[in-house]
């Protein structure tokens, strides 16, 4: 089994827009399609999983995910990258009953774990929420918090032993820098 690099989407891939339901609307943060190239370059299998409660809430469909998602990976694909899976939670955070899929909740992990063969205590987990890498601590691998995408103080509440970088980029280095030394 392998190990993967877990990532959020909106605020640490793309920028946030907030319920991005228009495929124009999309735009790369700097350095991300170099970032996911060098993972794909490594042979890590690089695993989107976002929460996008603005399908639950009816502010856009499963559709326009798909759309906005196909837009994603096309500027990736200009960049060089490449994703090898994408998991979302369509669940609005206030959904009876609670679902198990919207992050921090493992339930997606374990399911890209058991249909692409990865280790789950060996991966890493990057966003730009605390929601996006608790999952880390839960499955026993190891967060990292990218600031790039965050306006959200969320860097400043990091517990101990969640890295903190400043973008995706650097995010990759420290996952890289590990897999080096291994």
């Amino acid at each position: 089994m392998r190990a993967a690099a877990f990532l959020d989407r909106d605020g640490t891939i793309i920028h946030d827009a907030h319920y991005l339901a228009d495929p124009d609307g999309v735009r790369l943060l700097p350095g991300a399609a170099a970032a996911i190239a060098r993972l794909n370059a490594a042979g890590m299998p690089v695993v989107v999983v976002t929460n996008q409660s603005g399908i639950g809430r009816g502010y856009f469909t499963e559709g326009d995910f798909r759309a906005v998602q196909a837009r994603v990976e096309a500027l990736l694909a200009a960049g060089g990258a490449r994703l090898d899976a994408v998991y979302h939670c369509p669940h609005a955070p206030d959904a009876e009953p609670a679902c198990g899929c919207r992050k921090p909740g493992v339930e997606l992990f374990v399911r890209a774990a058991a249909e692409h063969g990865l280790d789950l205590a060996r991966s890493w987990y990057v966003g730009d929420r605390l929601r996006d890498v608790a999952p880390a601590e839960r499955l026993g691998g190891r967060g990292i918090l990218v600031r790039a995408g965050a306006e959200h103080g969320e860097a400043e509440r990091a517990p101990a032993g969640v890295a903190v970088v400043e973008d995706l980029a650097e995010a990759v280095e420290v996952v890289l820098a590990a897999a080096r030394a291994n």
